[in-house]
């Protein structure tokens, strides 16, 4: 009669040492998690800490004179401004060529073509950027005179792999039966990617495209190649050396003065904040193509 309750014996063992390794891994998990949000916190804190100080009305709307004197207001207004002309040519330089390039390597191109093209991707997803702004200085800055349009084109270079690798992972999750369902009904090849694959993959793209955008926002690199020798004056043309951000950290950052130190850091918290404003409008804008797929409310 002892027999049968030996199997049983050793199941409920088998069952409590499962559960204490799930409870483990998930303590683990909990861990790591908790680890990632405590450095965010730390580092958020300690820019906020040395940078809230000089966020006023003369950071936005002064220039900045690493001459002044001692008490003279300025401010980083041509770097916010030069930050947005040139992350916003970037983003329409790099958007549209990285959203067809996935579309071709998932939808359209042989599978041994696709896969060295998407080696070559993430071939050039591990560039450093200051390599990359090396080859935009010999191809376009050498001799011709820096720029920011050139300077975007260092940044897209660096946004387009980020984007196209992002945008081919969420079209590989869309179903083969939606594209055979819609091929089937006597759509296009062109018109079931279009109307049928890429509804479904918006939000997925919207978050690469926000992911790619915040890091081409903090690079320095390639500015210090393309965009650096630009003038104190606030302007938006995009074919002279226009200030950006990350070029007022690492100058002010060199200074003796204080207060530069200061303004330094809150420019880096500008960042910072750009990247969290991104990131809200991306997550929302990822909710409601959710919405409007699902119909729910």
């Amino acid at each position: 009669m002892s027999t049968p309750a030996a199997p049983d014996l050793f199941r409920s063992e088998r069952i409590r040492r499962r559960r204490a390794v799930s409870r483990s891994v998930e303590l683990l998990a909990t861990a790591a998690a908790l680890l990632a949000v405590a450095v965010l916190v730390i580092v958020v804190a300690s820019v906020a800490k040395r940078g809230a100080g000089a966020l006023n009305v003369d950071f936005f709307t002064k220039t900045p004179d690493f001459a002044a004197l001692p008490g003279q207001p300025t401010g980083a207004a041509n770097a916010i401004v030069g930050t947005g002309v040139i992350v916003g040519l970037a983003i329409l330089m790099a958007l549209p060529v990285g959203i067809l390039t996935a579309i071709y390597l998932n939808e359209l191109a042989p599978r041994r073509l696709a896969n060295v093209l998407t080696l070559a991707l993430d071939v050039l997803n591990g560039i450093p950027a200051i390599v990359i702004g090396i080859f935009v200085f010999v191809l376009f800055v050498n001799g011709h005179g820096q720029a920011a349009w050139k300077a975007s084109f260092a940044l897209a270079v660096l946004m387009l792999p980020l984007v196209a690798r992002a945008t081919q992972e969420v079209l590989a999750l869309v179903p083969n039966s939606y594209r055979e369902a819609s091929l089937a009904l006597g759509a296009a090849k062109w018109r079931t990617t279009f109307s049928v694959v890429l509804p479904q993959t918006v939000g997925g793209i919207v978050t690469g495209a926000t992911l790619a955008t915040a890091r081409i926002a903090g690079e320095t690199a390639p500015l210090l190649f393309t965009s650096s020798l630009a003038g104190n004056a606030v302007s938006h043309d995009p074919s002279q050396p226009l200030s950006s951000l990350p070029l007022f950290i690492f100058l002010s950052a060199e200074q003796a003065d204080p207060k530069l130190h200061e303004q330094a850091w809150a420019a880096a918290l500008v960042l910072i904040g750009f990247v969290l404003v991104a990131s809200l409008i991306a997550r929302a804008f990822t909710a409601r193509s959710r919405q409007r797929l699902t119909g729910e409310r």
